[in-house]
């Protein structure tokens, strides 16, 4: 691990009324003499004057001194609150580099305190996950995962399979004893009770990623089916242009909103149809591009018509993967009723979006498909977790199958269970590649 002194701005760019550098390294009293002429005392704010080289006033702020170990990375730490003006804070970080520190690298405060066993991996990237949540909900439970919520469940699953494997590692020792020694100690009845934690943990990391990610949602259709008045009608907002002029739209309108605090990425695009204007073509083609991409389809249709055949060729061009809805647009044109049913194409919703008929049984829909339930358990998880518990679980199956097989056989027994604790150290940071580690940081914020 690096061990010079880094600097960086830890504000948001522009203006502000206060601005932040923060500083980490070790032996920074020296470093804040030169910098202010002042010795801090520790986590007391002291009122001081931010000097250049040649004794003319930077800035006049607060030095905060935090000494190693008992700071944010684990080493002696200053903080330099002044005015907030870019300018300012250009010219007191080049202070900084000139008095020997270097720029500090994306997350390489976060990355430092993590080295020093300040935080694990997964406390680390909470601290992400929380600059960048987009609603509420996903704010608190980014807090609980920082708090080490996630970590704790982790850890508890860890200290059983620690037990298990203990018993497991015994009996290979005393072979003489084998299967029964494993049965007279419930090993059996342990890795069932593991399995159900395991997948407990799994539903509220799932429920966590989707607070973070959300749903990408693409309305697609025919020209003139209301794709347009329904993001309209989603979003609250007069978002996309609506006439009755067919290919009003050309190119994908994107806008965020939030269903129980799940965000929902809704995209308005291009009615698909064959045709010979250039630039609707291409509007056409993105359509295409963004419905690849796609978590939902909503395929609208007039309600008047129904699904006609240029709908099913575009059913029947959809990915197999690919989630879809077909919402039956325009009911009250149709004198219809709003409603949900299935069909032969899946879930189908009847609706109204320019008289706002039908509105929460899609919203409703679109948690149905995300899986959500309101809770206030769930703790924030990225794809990396999600993919270290499908093969922790994965590999818990198969020591079950191994002791359940016609030939039981211990050293494999043993091995998955092995493999078991080395995916959930994945999630902490107890085993994780030092490449892993520079991708996971290179993606925070330069000060963070």
């Amino acid at each position: 691990m690096k061990k010079d002194t880094i600097a960086a701005i830890a504000t948001a760019p522009g203006r502000g009324g206060v601005g932040v550098i923060r500083i980490s390294g070790s032996n920074l009293l020296p470093f804040a003499f030169a910098l202010t002429g002042k010795t801090p005392k520790p986590r007391y704010a002291t009122l001081a004057d931010f000097r250049a080289a040649d004794g003319a006033t930077v800035d006049t702020g607060i030095l905060l001194f935090f000494p190693g170990p008992h700071s944010f990375t684990g080493e002696d730490v200053l903080e330099l609150q002044g005015h907030g003006g870019p300018v300012v804070m250009q010219l007191l970080l080049g202070r900084c580099l000139d008095l020997g520190a270097r720029l500090a690298e994306p997350g390489e405060f976060s990355q430092r305190a993590f080295l020093n066993g300040k935080m694990d991996l997964a406390q680390a990237e909470a601290v992400a996950d929380l600059i960048d949540a987009a609603t509420a909900s996903a704010a608190r439970s980014a807090v609980r995962s920082l708090q080490g919520e996630f970590s704790r469940a982790i850890g508890g699953l860890n200290e059983e399979l620690i037990h298990l494997r203990m018993l497991v590692e015994a009996t290979l020792d005393f072979p003489e004893e084998d299967i029964d020694f494993l049965q007279a100690a419930n090993a059996f009845g342990r890795l069932d009770a593991l399995h159900d934690k395991l997948a407990e943990i799994f539903h509220r990391a799932g429920q966590g990623k989707l607070l973070q990610s959300g749903l990408h949602v693409v309305l697609a259709g025919q020209p003139n089916v209301g794709k347009s008045s329904l993001l309209n009608r989603l979003t609250g907002d007069e978002l996309a242009i609506v006439t009755p002029i067919a290919g009003t739209t050309r190119d994908a309108l994107r806008s965020t909103i939030q269903i129980e605090g799940i965000p929902l990425h809704v995209i308005d695009t291009a009615g698909l149809r064959d045709t010979d204007d250039e630039v609707e073509r291409i509007g056409i083609e993105r359509t295409w591009q963004e419905i690849e991409k796609a978590d939902v389809v909503l395929l609208l249709v007039d309600a008047r018509s129904g699904v006609g055949e240029a709908d099913r060729d575009i059913l029947a061009r959809l990915p197999e993967r690919l989630q879809r809805i077909t919402v039956f647009n325009k009911i009250d044109l149709a004198q219809g009723e709003p409603e949900r049913h299935d069909d032969e194409n899946g879930v189908a919703i009847a609706l109204s979006a320019k008289a706002n008929q039908g509105i929460d049984l899609l919203r409703d829909e679109l948690l149905r498909i995300a899986g959500w339930h309101q809770a206030e358990d769930v703790f924030i998880a990225r794809e990396r977790h999600l993919r270290a518990l499908a093969s922790a679980e994965s590999h818990l199956a198969s020591a079950r199958d191994v002791v359940e097989g016609a030939m039981p056989a211990l050293e494999l027994f043993a091995e998955e269970l092995r493999l078991t604790q080395q995916a959930l150290g994945e999630i902490t940071g107890e085993f994780t590649a030092d490449d892993l580690l520079g991708v996971i940081f290179s993606r925070f914020c330069i000060g963070k």
